[in-house]
């Protein structure tokens, strides 16, 4: 029986083609920045062509063969192979090649669970890692799913692979009731913002695309950037003001990738639901990618996995400092925006997206007066907290007097709350 080793950075990496196009290239080099994401030295890399998987090795014999030399050749730890293999697969695999065989799950796992800081990002990682090794105990255990016979030899009733998996599933009961637990508190935390009508603006994109340096560039914050595959796990949410102090929530969510395993996405469904009860999305693009299309096209695949392919959107092309684009917004017939290329590193064009979140969301400004009571302090102090007015004087009979320039959503809203807030105080907006 192999003995597996504990660690392994020397990888090699297997990229099998079963289909006919050029997304094998995008794939192997994905498969190379997330080996290198988690910390391996790529050393070599080996293709292979076929119709279908096989079933013993999920590559040939033949090709087995040859990666076993390489592996003794260039003293390989690990093979880390870009598909999802089935558990008797890595077993074969790893009995032949000698060494530890990885499939694409396990090495995204690996990397979550590295990048994972908050406390529910940790359990959300550890519950899929869980659920994934559930099907392959029999990997690293087969030597004692056997029970001794003899005097004095026979062991307990349960074997030590069933005690192994019935304790592995009292953990993941135990994790699934703390995430319920933290997934009630980001729902009050919802319930909270829809109660103050504070919309949500959810960052959602292909890994690497920016949209960590668009959020701090946006929010002011300083969450973690860096120019490799999911530098961002954790969900992060900014409070921003838009121009005339309208405020929303901006939340930076983790991001996708090709082929992103279905356990994944259903592990992370508490921190995807930022995404979709977003009021709008704003999906970040690299514009310098030449495999931008091909990304936009997972990220939609993502989003209607996840129920939030029908929110309203907003494509934001990234990076045109790499590409020599200048910052510039496209709107549809209707006048929409739709598109908008900016730089969140030279902060080009950041001013046509805010511009345009706040056209999407503010709509048309009204100017007028209005005329309160001294008993309609709160509207007063509502107005002045989205900084609405641009006047204020009191007349004799304790009356305030205000001249305001408010978003028509707010003036509807408080026009249905409070009938001291008179529609007749207000002209079209200019």
């Amino acid at each position: 029986m192999f003995e597996r080793p504990d660690r392994g950075e020397r990888v090699l990496l297997v990229q099998v083609d079963f289909r006919v196009g050029s997304e094998l290239r995008a794939d192997c080099d994905e498969l190379r920045e997330l080996a290198r994401a988690s910390g391996a030295d790529v050393i070599d890399v080996v293709r292979a062509s076929r119709t279908a998987p096989e079933a013993r090795y999920f590559i040939g014999a033949g090709k087995v063969d040859e990666i076993a030399e390489r592996v003794e050749a260039s003293n390989i730890e690990l093979v880390i192979f870009n598909h999802a293999l089935s558990p008797s697969q890595e077993r074969n695999l790893e009995n032949r090649l000698r060494c530890r065989v990885l499939d694409r799950t396990t090495l995204i796992l690996d990397i979550f669970a590295r990048r994972a800081r908050s406390h529910e990002g940790k359990l959300q990682v550890e519950l899929a890692q869980l659920k994934h090794l559930s099907t392959r105990l029999v990997r690293g255990w087969t030597h004692l799913e056997r029970q001794k016979g003899g005097i004095g030899l026979r062991g307990p009733g349960e074997k030590q692979l069933e005690t192994d998996r019935r304790l592995l599933n009292e953990r993941i009961k135990t994790i699934e009731r703390r995430l319920e637990k933290v997934t009630a508190q980001r729902n009050q935390g919802r319930q909270a913002r829809r109660k103050a009508d504070i919309p949500t603006i959810s960052l959602v994109g292909y890994t690497n695309a920016g949209k960590s340096t668009l959020f701090n560039a946006l929010s002011g914050a300083t969450v973690y950037a860096a120019n490799q595959l999911f530098a961002t796990l954790d969900p992060t949410l900014r409070r921003v003001e838009l121009a005339g102090g309208f405020p929303v929530v901006l939340a930076d969510t983790v991001g996708f990738i090709r082929h992103l395993p279905h356990d994944l996405v259903k592990a992370f469904q508490a921190t995807l639901q930022e995404t979709e009860e977003a009021d709008l999305l704003l999906h970040v693009i690299d514009a310098s990618d030449p495999q931008r299309d091909d990304n936009i096209e997972q990220v939609d695949r993502v989003l209607a996995e996840i129920g939030a392919d029908q929110r309203p959107r907003l494509l934001v092309y990234n990076k045109i400092d790499l590409t020599g684009l200048p910052a510039r917004a496209d709107d549809d017939e209707q006048g929409n925006p739709e598109r908008i290329w900016v730089s969140a590193h030279t902060g080009a064009g950041l001013d046509l997206l805010i511009e345009r979140i706040g056209r999407f969301f503010l709509g048309e400004t009204l100017h007028g007066k209005v005329r309160l009571p001294m008993a309609a302090g709160r509207i007063r102090a509502e107005l002045f907290s989205h900084h609405a007015v641009k006047r204020e004087t009191v007349d004799a009979a304790g009356y305030w007097d205000l001249e305001v320039a408010l978003p028509r959503s707010l003036y509807q809203r408080l026009s249905r709350e409070h009938q001291e807030f008179s529609l007749e105080a207000f002209a079209d907006s200019e």
